[in-house]
Parts: C-alpha cells; structure tokens; sequence
C-alpha cells in the first residue's frame, strides 16, 4: 500500500505532522477524524520512498492478527465491553507498532465510530475480509462469533502457507547442500590434485581429463554459475509480466511432476477456504468469485474461476460450472453439489479447506522422504566417479614405480 504524509490539527489546536500507510486519502482522512483531530493536508509520497520506509516500520505478522481476533472473541463472549477489551488487549500486546493501531481503534470507537469503521480506517494490517466479518457481526450482534470466524481463517490460511513453506523449505536447502558440497571438491580440492598429476607428467585416463575439466571450468566461472540461478529467476520474473506467457507458465506448473501436487493441493485450499469465508460473510456470489480469482495467485486456475463466476450469474449450479474445469477435481464437485441440495455449502468447503491443507502437509513429509535416496544416490555417483578419476591415475604411478624398481 503507498504511505502519505498527513498535518492536522488535534483537539488542543496543536498541529500533528505524521506519515500512514493505507489504500487511499480517504481511508486516512478517516483516520485522523477517528483520532479526534482536523486533517489540514495529506499528500501521497513517492512510491520507491514509501518502500524504503516500509523497511524501517512496525509490522504486524498474520499470527499477531489470529491472537488479536481470538482474544477479543473471548473476552466479548465472556461479557467484558469492547472498549475494555481493546485496552486490556492493547497493555498485553509486545509489537508496539500493533499496540499503537489498537489503541487508535479505541480511541475512534470512543469517539462514536463503530468498530467496523475504526477496523476500516487501517486496512493496511487488517485484510478485508477482516472488515467485512466484523460488519456482519455488528449487524447481527453476534460480533464475538465473527471474531472467532475471523481467528479460524487465519490459522487455517497460516496453516497453508506453512505448509507449503515446508514442502519447498527441504527440497531446496537438499539441492543447495548437495551443490555446495560438489562445488567444494570441485573448486577447492580437485585443482590441488591435478597440479599435482601435471607435474608428474601423467598419461591421464578419460575419466580424470574430464573431471580436471569440469573442474576448471567451474573454478575459473564459479562467479557466473553462482548468479545463473538469480539470472533465470529475474527471467522469469520479466517474461511473466506478459499475461499471455504467465498463463502459459501458470499452466505448465499443473504437469510438472511434484510440482503440480504443491500448487495443485495449494490452489484448491485457498479456493475452498476463501469460498467458505466469504459466504459466512453474506458477500454476493458473483463478488464472491471475482474475490476468489484474484487472490488464487494462479493465471490458469484465475481464468477457470472467472469462467465458473459466468456461467453461474447465467443460470448454472456452482458444481455444474466447476465440473467442466480439470482444475477442480471430482471430489471437490460432488461435495460442492452436496453441499447446494443441503444448504450447508459454508461446511463443505469447511471440510474441503481442511482436507486440502492436510493433503499439503502429507505431500511435504513425502517428499522429504523421497528426496533423501536420491540425494544419497547422486553424491554416492558423484564421489565414485571423481574417485575413479583420480585412483586409476595414481594406481598407474605406482605400478610404474613398481615396474621400475
């Protein structure tokens, strides 16, 4: 989000100067009128600065937000009046740029705005679903239930990415420790080694000539090889901005082996989920997909959302429009189309959320367990050609030295 810098004036004539992150002025003005005070000026700063700041600032992690909703959850349910609440919360918050925000909310709900309003005013840590659960709970007073609504969406959305952290987390530090370990013995120890037989005046055998020469190629462009892989990923950066080679490449991620099982398993838990939410939050179904679209983070499965949303706003039951996708599989359709004779479609994907995430989880420990033989077996082939190429030339010092004695 861009930051803008504010001066306003508060209840004691005092001029406040000040810098805030959020979607737009408005959203600030907001703000500053929830505060008590009268906003003279608010200017959006450049966007590479705002970045820059962004470094330096508070933050505030999803986990601090599940405590923050499931706390106030509790203590609303338990009887205790919100504005208690939020100060209560506040004194017992350790990120001190959170307790910063949270005192601020309360400050705006003293001051006559709903909680909802004062949620709203800072969307730059609070999502929107957040804000839209909130104004159902206030709605319909049962604002501790959405809390509690809000708390389980963040663990299960903390889940997922955990989950697929660990699945690409072992894999890559694997690959990482396997190349460190070859490139050691190809930088450092093998050069020492062929110094050593030139100097003898070998006949070297194939094998060594060309072990010496992977050595020397990667000894004299170690540079090169070690920035490669950031060249490829700038790449493909740069090349998927085009949205037509994105989509390709989104699409391509569905048949690479192991891969297509992360983002598969992975898209389908973030659709279920968000699909869940949403409709607790009574959000109307073509926005309710537009939503999910958007924040699939998938070109392929995007475009497959956005088509199910068309034909459902033409007439069709939402399992008859998903089923005509590979994205979504059959289970996942019948459990949809359960859902819509039974009136619970917020329970099925409930389950379904579930169901995905911990199919994540049990990818993540497979694939662990897989990539510890292979490792074994590329080292293990490493190491005997490399001591192939070095024992058959020494072997053939010795039986000279042998012969000639």
């Amino acid at each position: 989000m861009p930051y803008f810098r504010y001066r306003a004036i508060d209840e004691s004539g005092r001029l406040v100067k000040g810098l805030a992150e959020a979607s737009d002025p408005s959203a600030i003005e907001s703000s500053i009128r929830g505060a008590g005070q009268y906003p003279l000026m608010i200017k959006k700063i450049n966007p590479w600065l705002g970045q820059f700041i962004g470094l330096f600032r508070g933050r505030v992690k999803r986990k601090d937000i599940i405590e923050f909703s499931n706390n106030l959850s509790v203590m609303l349910k338990a009887g205790i009046p919100l504005l208690t609440a939020l100060e209560d919360i506040a004194s017992t918050t350790e990120n001190k740029y959170f307790r910063e925000k949270i005192l601020a909310i309360s400050k705006m709900v003293q001051m006559g705005s709903t909680f909802s309003d004062a949620i709203e005013a800072h969307r730059d840590i609070f999502p929107d679903i957040f804000v839209r659960l909130v104004r159902v709970g206030e709605e319909t007073g049962r604002l501790d239930q959405s809390l509690k609504d809000i708390s389980e969406h963040l663990q299960r959305i903390e889940a997922l990415t955990s989950a697929v952290k660990r699945s690409l987390i072992y894999p890559i530090f694997t690959i990482v420790a396997t190349l460190s370990a070859m490139a050691f013995w190809l930088i450092y120890v093998l050069p020492k080694l062929a110094n050593l037989f030139r100097e003898m005046n070998l006949s070297l055998p194939l094998i060594t000539r060309i072990i010496m020469g992977v050595s020397d190629f990667t000894r004299q462009n170690w540079l090169f090889i070690v920035f490669t892989p950031f060249l490829i990923f700038m790449l493909y950066k740069l090349l998927t901005k085009n949205r037509r080679i994105r989509f390709r490449c989104d699409k391509m991620k569905f048949s690479l082996p192991v891969i297509r099982l992360i983002v598969h398993n992975k898209i389908l838990a973030i659709f279920s989920e968000q699909m869940r939410i949403l409709l607790i939050a009574g959000i109307g179904i073509d926005r309710v997909f537009e939503i999910v679209a958007e924040v699939l983070g998938n070109y392929y499965a995007k475009e497959a959302v956005l088509v199910v949303r068309e034909d459902v706003l033409a007439g069709a039951s939402i399992s008859e429009a998903l089923r005509k996708h590979d994205v979504f599989p059959l289970m996942l359709v019948r459990m949809v189309h359960v859902g819509e004779q039974t009136g619970a479609l917020d329970e099925q994907f409930s389950f379904l959320s579930e169901y995905f995430i911990n199919a994540l989880e049990d990818i993540s420990q497979k694939i662990g367990k897989l990539l510890e033989p292979i490792v074994i077996v590329i080292l293990g082939l490493f190491f005997i050609f490399i001591i192939l190429g070095l024992l058959i030339p020494v072997y053939d010092l010795v039986s000279k030295i042998g012969m000639g004695g």
